[in-house]
C-alpha cells in the first residue's frame, strides 16, 4: 500500500498514513483515525491537504517483480540502486 503525507493548515502538523490509491483523507478526524493518533484540540472536521505520494515503500525482496516498463525489478541487481526504471 502506498504511503501519503497530509497536512493540516489549522495546526501545521504533517501526518504520514498508508492507504489504497483510490482513498483520500479529507478531514483531520479521518486522518487521525487512520494514523491512530488523537486529534487533540483541532476540530476533527478541519480539512487536510495531501502533500506527496511516497509510492511503494518496502524492502527489495518484497518489491514487485514486474515494474511494467521493461526495467528489471528491484533486487535483481540492475535497477539502479533501488529506483526501479529510474536510471
Amino acid at each position: 500500500m502506498p504511503t501519503y503525507e497530509y497536512q493540516c493548515a489549522s495546526n501545521g502538523r504533517v501526518v504520514e498514513v498508508r492507504h489504497k490509491m483510490d482513498e483520500r483523507m479529507k478531514t483531520w478526524g479521518e486522518l487521525c483515525e487512520r494514523a491512530g493518533i488523537a486529534p487533540g484540540k483541532t476540530d476533527p472536521r478541519t480539512p487536510v491537504e495531501k502533500l506527496i505520494s511516497a509510492g511503494y515503500i518496502g524492502s527489495a525482496s518484497a518489491a514487485p517483480t514486474d515494474v511494467g516498463c521493461g526495467a528489471p525489478a528491484c533486487g535483481s541487481g540492475g535497477c539502479g540502486g533501488g529506483f526501479c526504471g529510474l536510471q
